[in-house]
């Protein structure tokens, strides 16, 4: 497993392995992770928040996040810098530490990918559902330019960043790596 010491951007919306997401980068610390990250051809980990962490002691970052990259980036008419970012693979963040802007850098160690032994079939109608998202909201549709809908555990996660869950209760299921009880879970939601 390697380990580094890589920029983490906390934020309350969830990214997972195989997700995309478009974000608005406002706040000088973001602007600067964007410009290094982006130089290097390197990427950052999206993390998830703790409501209840203490925020002085870097508590309000949840321990499993998703080393995501920068695929594209455009001006936003509202002067802003908007990027696109994929998210590549789990990790785990350990020894977070702030530097002089406020951005975070923490430890993080590669996640060994999931295991997922269910069949296609066994996500049903869950695909279906989440077909007609992404054609009703073309907004998350087109993040994708190749969604996997006969995936699995690509099915799955997307259903995990949407769906209105709370951060622990993902964590949970993210140390797990237990697809059967994730899709146990989320098919109980979705229904």
């Amino acid at each position: 497993m390697q380990q580094e010491n890589i920029p983490l951007f906390p934020l309350s919306a969830h990214l997972l392995s195989g997700g995309r997401m478009s974000l608005r980068i406002f706040e000088p610390r973001y602007t600067r992770m964007v410009k290094e990250v982006c130089a290097k051809g390197t990427g950052f980990v999206l993390c998830m928040l703790n409501a209840h962490g203490d925020k002085e002691k870097n508590e309000h970052i949840l321990p499993i996040g998703t080393y995501a990259e920068v695929i594209d980036f455009d001006m936003l008419e509202d002067g802003l810098l908007g990027i696109k970012v994929a998210g590549r693979y789990g990790v785990e963040i350990t020894d977070i530490r702030t530097e002089a802007d406020g951005l975070r850098v923490g430890t993080c160690k590669t996640l060994e990918p999931w295991c997922c032994d269910i069949s296609s079939e066994q996500i049903a109608p869950m695909d279906e559902r989440l077909k007609e998202i992404f054609e009703r909201y073309s907004d998350i549709g087109a993040l994708y330019d190749n969604p996997q809908f006969n995936d699995p555990l690509w099915v799955l996660h997307r259903w995990l960043e949407l769906l209105p869950v709370d951060a622990k209760q993902k964590q949970h299921f993210l140390l797990q790596k237990d697809c059967k009880k994730l899709l146990n879970y989320l098919a109980a939601l979705v229904e």
